[in-house]
């Protein structure tokens, strides 16, 4: 994050002439992005075992393949900008600065977790940070954000609401009309479809005759830009104008991340409706953390070593979220009558 991200330090050891910078992005942005890109691969890495041996009780879907989107657009963004998640929300909310402890204890539906245990996976918040939740229905949280939309308008503030979704979200009439709404009152808004060709395991070219979600912005008179979901550093280009024009009260924009998931829509998907060789292929060529990593080894921004150093951070704070979840409390029987109705 442009505002918020925690700065690497030190200097290029063997990166004689590094570029200025990629895209704007300073060597400081761009090791931050890596660091909070393996953040997101180590958690989501990590709870498919935790699951299966119900340590975390419940059903999580896991963001690996997806990196790349959330950590160039959220890149583009303030601390007090505004996030709605999906169930598929992890890396979204690390990718704004959250708190990987508290966010695996709510996995663990422990009492330290973000929602005390309560939300789990699929409705996780932060509102410190502008993660106003992820949502367990599929294009739930869309007309929320364009509700933070109309906020920042009438506050007369110059944040901007971000509303990532899917392709099948894109299918729901809610988005038609939160998308619509949102032009014609030229909100700050930016609708963020991140398209992994699969609405569960219905493949988006088996359900709709356009190539691109992106094109329907058309229809309701906004900009819609189609991006390379795996690159990060072009998805904060295209983020970062989309964002421009959102705060100068141009509107909102639709940007649809071509992206994929490398595991399955849920940890247990058996995979029967896409060959293991598309999957290998995915994983081999577009890989957002490779794509990432060799766009800062290329501009010598850092060195091989430097960023196995970052990986292997990343890796030691994720494990010990775990550690601290599985240490902490389980909510007490009355906290089911808590946090009911509002103060």
């Amino acid at each position: 994050m442009s505002k918020t991200a925690a700065k690497a330090k030190g200097k290029p050891e063997d990166a004689a002439r590094p570029t200025a910078s990629v895209a704007g992005l300073d060597r400081e942005d761009l090791l931050d992005m890596y660091l909070r890109m393996m953040r997101i691969r180590y958690f989501d890495t990590r709870t498919p075992g935790l699951v299966k041996n119900m340590t975390i009780p419940g059903m999580c879907h896991e963001c690996i393949g997806h990196e790349g989107v959330a950590i160039g657009v959220i890149q583009a963004l303030n601390r007090d900008d505004y996030i709605g998640s999906t169930h598929r929300g992890h890396g979204h909310l690390i990718a704004k600065g959250g708190d990987l402890k508290r966010m695996m204890a709510e996995l663990m539906a422990k009492k330290t977790g973000y929602c005390k245990g309560k939300g789990g996976s699929m409705h996780v918040a932060d509102q410190s940070i502008g993660m106003l939740g992820a949502d367990g229905i599929v294009g739930g949280g869309i007309p929320l954000i364009v509700g933070a939309g109309f906020s920042i308008k009438l506050r007369g503030t110059r944040q901007v609401a971000v509303s990532f979704h899917g392709d099948g979200a894109a299918a729901q009439g809610v988005w038609h009309e939160s998308v619509n709404l949102a032009a014609v009152k030229r909100l700050p808004v930016i609708f963020v479809c991140e398209n992994n060709l699969y609405a569960l395991s219905t493949r988006w070219s088996e359900s709709a005759l356009i190539s691109d979600v992106a094109a329907r912005a058309q229809g309701y008179g906004i900009p819609g830009i189609v991006v390379d979901g795996q690159d990060a550093i072009a998805v904060y280009e295209v983020a970062k104008e989309a964002v421009g024009r959102a705060r100068s009260g141009e509107g909102p924009t639709l940007i649809e991340c071509k992206t994929y998931r490398f595991t399955g829509h849920w940890i247990g998907d058996p995979h029967t409706y896409r060959t293991k060789e598309e999957v290998e292929w995915w994983k081999e060529n577009r890989d957002p953390v490779k794509i990432l990593r060799a766009r800062i080894l290329d501009a010598r921004m850092a060195t091989d070593v430097e960023l196995d150093d970052f990986a292997a951070r990343a890796h030691e704070e994720v494990e010990e979220a775990v550690r601290y979840g599985i240490a902490s409390p389980e909510p007490e029987p009355s906290a089911l009558f808590e946090d009911v109705f509002a103060p």
